[in-house]
């Protein structure tokens, strides 16, 4: 793991982290996690017992005993197949898991292996990597039990490298940087201080909220995020549109139990709009 990282996660991982089983076929691990060291967006792993019986994580947070022991009871198994970077930024944790799992899969945009080198991080073995390449969806397959259960997206128009799944069996949208759910409620809720207090982080849950008009969000996403290339950020997220899900499992921010679809389309409708229009 890279120097700095410390300051940003739990040095006890066990004693914050909220498990708990969505779905009898998936279960999220819910840590505090600190953008810059300060603000409080919390961090999120998402596990997903495919219909084979193996595993498929997403973003894995900390390996601990308590999170194997977890597994085991909660989904009646620790067969881990897939390790999943969503992005370039959601991977510090993935060399635990390899040497726990070291014939998963792994699946990454193709930034990610030169990102992790320059930043210092165990080199992932070339054999296990997936990767993910811009504008070539004929890339973005994995194998036919993994396939066969998820959509798959890459939204290399967003700077962090975007990858986004829904799990069809369970209608859950799965992702990273791509939506927000501030404050992030659940993930520090065993901690000794809120989800809203400090500045920086009542900054950021102001604008990366979902709801109401969530107008601030659409704002950052519009004219920030997406403004290297919108084009390609708005024919991205479109797909995702027409994707079936009715829950969203962010990293960042409360879990959006219902009406998933719903608040995707209210957040990205400027996208979805110049989308239908070939913008």
């Amino acid at each position: 793991m890279a120097s700095g990282v410390s300051k940003l996660i739990p040095s006890d991982p066990d004693k914050v982290m909220v498990i708990r089983r969505l779905t009898p076929n998936l279960m999220t691990c819910s840590t505090p996690f600190l953008r810059f060291g300060r603000v409080k967006i919390g961090g999120r792993g998402t596990i997903v017992k495919l219909a084979d019986g193996n595993l498929a994580v997403f973003s894995p947070t900390a390996l601990t005993d308590n999170v194997k022991k977890q597994m085991q009871q909660q989904l009646a198994s620790t067969k881990v197949k897939y390790l999943t970077a969503l992005d370039q930024e959601h991977h510090i944790f993935l060399e635990s898991w390899h040497k726990a799992w070291p014939n998963a899969r792994i699946i990454v945009p193709e930034t990610l292996p030169g990102y992790r080198d320059k930043q210092g991080y165990f080199k992932l073995p070339q054999s296990n990597l997936v990767t993910f390449k811009k504008d070539t969806p004929s890339s973005w397959t994995v194998d036919a039990a993994f396939d066969a259960e998820f959509n798959r997206e890459y939204n290399s128009a967003h700077g962090n490298q975007e990858l986004v799944f829904c799990h069809k069996p369970t209608r859950t949208l799965i992702e990273a940087d791509l939506l927000f759910n501030l404050p992030a409620n659940e993930q520090f809720s065993r901690t000794d201080t809120p989800a809203t207090s400090g500045y920086a982080t009542r900054l950021a849950n102001s604008i990366n909220g979902t709801t109401g008009t969530a107008l601030s969000q659409k704002r950052f996403i519009w004219y920030t995020i997406s403004a290297g290339d919108r084009k390609g950020f708005n024919a991205s997220v479109a797909r995702v549109a027409k994707w079936d899900f009715e829950r969203i499992v962010p990293c960042h921010g409360d879990v959006i139990e219902a009406g998933g679809k719903g608040v995707f389309e209210k957040v990205m409708a400027w996208h979805l709009e110049a989308a239908k229009a070939g913008n």
